[in-house]
């Protein structure tokens, strides 16, 4: 039997990251009558963007950390037509004049079968069916497919309010030497099942949401993690990185910091009130 079979899968919603630079002079220099009205165009627009509606939408802004951007986009959608169709809305408002694209990346939320193989292996066993092979991972998508209800959270998650997100892509080496997907799937869900353990410890402070790419961008995974305490970034990944699947198996991309912000707070220019401050002295 062939070593690198995939796992069965289950997928959810659309998911695409937008980053850009801001052209923060430019909108200094605009009328501030005219700044008003191309913020509140943004302002207004975005948030309907970001309102979960009746479709399991979902969407949220943030004030990117460091210069590699100013601002990123999340959003979550039920098919990629539909994030085409956000793409083209915020390309369409008179602020998209002084966005620059820093990044993007597009991908699909997924829900792996390695962590169900444990919770259904008794019950497959007793159906007579033999672990790793495709009737035992039919099996299992059968039974995810029955429990779809209880996974809508997950294959279809609402952005968390914490303040803070931190995202990345990944890839799972695939060199000569060490390649993940050369593991059987036994040895890929006990690694993963190790990962997860350290994750867990983490509950109520970190929440993650995974989403695959494979196809669709230059990596493999997107990862969103969401905090009140963006120290609690640094902690999760650096405890993980002792983990044998990111120790041996991982390569990352670039990190990206955001803090959670209103169109309004996003774009709004801060030199003039904080030159007010200066010279009344309210900054001591």
């Amino acid at each position: 039997m062939s070593r690198n079979r995939p796992p069965s899968t289950l997928e959810g919603a659309f998911c695409l990251h937008q980053l850009y630079h801001i052209d923060r002079r430019g909108l200094l220099l605009l009328d501030p009558s005219e700044r008003q009205r191309v913020i509140d165009e943004a302002s207004r627009v975005l948030t309907a963007l970001n309102q979960r509606g009746d479709q399991d939408e979902s969407g949220a802004c943030y004030r990117v950390l460091s210069n590699v951007a100013d601002l990123m986009l999340v959003y979550f959608r039920r098919t990629p037509d539909e994030l085409s169709e956000v793409e083209q809305i915020v390309s369409e408002l008179a602020i998209f004049e002084y966005l620059t694209p820093s990044y993007g990346y597009f991908s699909v939320v997924e829900l792996s079968l390695h962590g169900a193989a444990e919770r259904y292996k008794k019950l497959l066993a007793k159906q007579g069916l033999e672990e790793d092979t495709p009737e035992w991972d039919l099996a299992l998508e059968a039974q995810l497919e029955k429990e779809k209800d209880t996974q809508k959270a997950r294959l279809w998650p609402e952005i968390p309010e914490d303040p803070y997100i931190c995202f990345y892509p990944m890839n799972k080496k695939r060199g000569e030497n060490v390649n993940w997907f050369m593991l059987s799937p036994r040895e890929r869900g006990m690694l993963m099942k190790d990962h997860g353990a350290t994750g867990r410890k983490y509950y109520g402070r970190v929440t993650q949401i995974i989403t695959s790419s494979t196809g669709l961008a230059d990596y493999d995974w997107g990862v969103d993690l969401f905090a009140k305490q963006a120290v609690d970034f640094k902690k999760l990944i650096y405890e993980m990185r002792f983990d044998e699947v990111s120790a041996k198996y991982a390569e990352f991309g670039p990190f990206y910091i955001g803090i959670r912000s209103t169109a309004e707070e996003l774009f709004q220019p801060k030199l003039p009130s904080f030159a007010e401050e200066l010279m009344t002295g309210s900054r001591g």
